[in-house]
């Protein structure tokens, strides 16, 4: 079965029987749960048609996702803005530039080629909470649906102003220093993927006068490698990196909203410490922390100790969130965080929006690089080391794993060497080290993610941790 349903939306692969796939009639059924989730959300007070805002990636299947979208939305009474080929962050800040009342992102983010998605937005361009998205779902499930007559159909328009806008945004953020960047005279090598990055990127770049060279760089929607950022996947820009000709490698995901950079070596800066580097420009930007006054930092809690350990050398205040997106951004809201995010690459700035958002790391980044006036590898070299190990427990389906995970807490609870979390599964931190259990949302495994000084450590903490759970079972 690939057709998974979740809080954020819908995801799976092209094709195949309903019910089992991300295909026509799944579409439908999904896209009208949403609409009448936002409809209801208007009232019957409101006469003015409500408007979604739909952006794509590039991917082959897009063009069938986004006219069954669209013409969906439409036959529910819905007004369409369609912005083409843009980025997620793109689409999220459309919503509130267009003043639309939510937008649907088709993009399946850094699944292989054969999957898309509908990503779903509220009227702040934001992912829907937990509770807002287990509604559309409950829609979902019931088929109770009332479609517009002839008279009231939705209409539909384009809109390819947006692109431009995104960048003006990133361009005005007062933390971006245009003329710092044009003085530097970088030049970049950037993998794309073949998606919208190959559109946006450019634009962003001639903007911060940087010189380029794009790697995987027309928006087909065939992508060049696995789409995931990770350094396995990414053999082809580290090897042209180690010409020497660029200061900096840049990679993004198919919607651009994870970033990942590689050294002037040809060396990973760490997928991990992009945002821990954006966290470190910015905070270094914030007045003086007093009492009354300190600067707050947010991740999920399987994201690296780094961005802990750079927040308090600054004097800020570091707080965990439960892993995913809306749960960053919540935990952001609640604490007034300056900078958070999480450690696959996503960089959230509210100044700019609540979202990950490539554009804004790339160009903190490259500001960051341009004020310290160094190498990309020295920049990292400034930063605490530490390596993340990811395990897995595969699960029967008689495995209880709440009573597991109760279990693993109750074990370390008390103890004196450390201390437990558990918003999100179980997290076990200790002074120089951590671990984290969670249930998987989307496979029928526990993810153990582990993390230390060393590879060998983190990774010798997170199987000790697995035997403990095979103990019990």
């Amino acid at each position: 079965m690939s057709l998974i349903k979740s809080i954020s939306g819908i995801r799976g692969t092209i094709g195949g029987p309903t019910g089992d796939t991300l295909n026509p009639l799944d579409i439908v059924k999904f896209t009208t749960a949403y609409a009448s989730f936002i409809a209801k959300g208007l009232g019957k007070e409101n006469d003015a048609k409500p408007t979604i805002v739909v952006g794509r990636d590039a991917r082959i299947s897009g063009d069938m996702v986004r006219n069954v979208v669209c013409g969906t939305l439409m036959g529910c009474g819905f007004d369409v803005i369609d912005i083409g080929l843009a980025t997620t962050p793109t689409t999220e800040l459309a919503v509130t530039m267009t003043h639309a009342d939510g937008g649907i992102i088709i993009t399946a983010s850094h699944n292989p080629r054969h999957w898309n998605a509908l990503k779903l937005l509220n009227n702040q361009g934001e992912f829907l909470t937990d509770a807002d998205g287990k509604e559309v779902l409950a829609i979902a499930e019931k088929e109770d649906f009332c479609y517009a007559d002839v008279d009231h159909l939705g209409h539909y328009r384009q809109d390819n102003t947006l692109n431009s806008k995104h960048i003006e945004n990133v361009l005005n953020l007062e933390l971006v220093d245009v003329e710092a960047i044009q003085k530097a005279h970088f030049r970049v090598c950037v993998d794309s993927i073949n998606s919208v990055g190959g559109i946006i990127l450019p634009k962003l770049l001639d903007e911060l006068g940087v010189g380029y060279e794009f790697l995987n760089g027309e928006p087909t929607g065939d992508f060049a490698h696995n789409p995931e950022p990770l350094e396995k996947n990414l053999t082809g820009i580290m090897d042209r990196m180690r010409s020497g000709e660029f200061h900096l490698g840049i990679v993004v995901d198919p919607d651009v909203d994870r970033l990942a950079f590689i050294c002037e070596d040809g060396k990973m800066f760490g997928e991990e410490y992009t945002l821990v580097s954006v966290a470190d420009y910015v905070l270094s930007h914030c007045p003086t922390p007093t009492s009354f006054l300190i600067p707050h930092t947010v991740s999920n809690l399987s994201s690296t100790r780094a961005l802990r350990d750079v927040t308090e050398q600054h004097g800020g205040q570091y707080a965990a969130a439960a892993v995913g997106e809306v749960n960053v951004t919540t935990k952001m809201k609640e604490v007034g965080a300056v900078i958070g995010g999480e450690g696959n690459g996503g960089v959230i700035y509210p100044a700019s929006h609540y979202g990950r958002d490539a554009l804004v790391g790339i160009a903190l980044f490259l500001s960051n690089l341009a004020h310290k006036g160094c190498k990309a590898s020295e920049l990292r070299a400034t930063y605490p080391n530490y390596f993340i190990a990811k395990n897995r427990i595969d699960l029967t389906p008689t495995t209880d794993v709440d009573a597991i995970l109760q279990r693993v807490k109750e074990m370390f609870s008390g103890r004196d060497d450390a201390s437990v979390n558990d918003i999100d599964g179980v997290k076990i931190d200790f002074a120089d080290r951590w671990v984290h259990l969670r249930k998987s949302n989307t496979e029928p495994i526990i993810r153990v993610y582990s993390e230390a000084h060393t590879m060998e450590e983190a990774d010798a903490l997170g199987k000790e941790l697995m035997q403990v759970v095979y103990d019990m079972q």
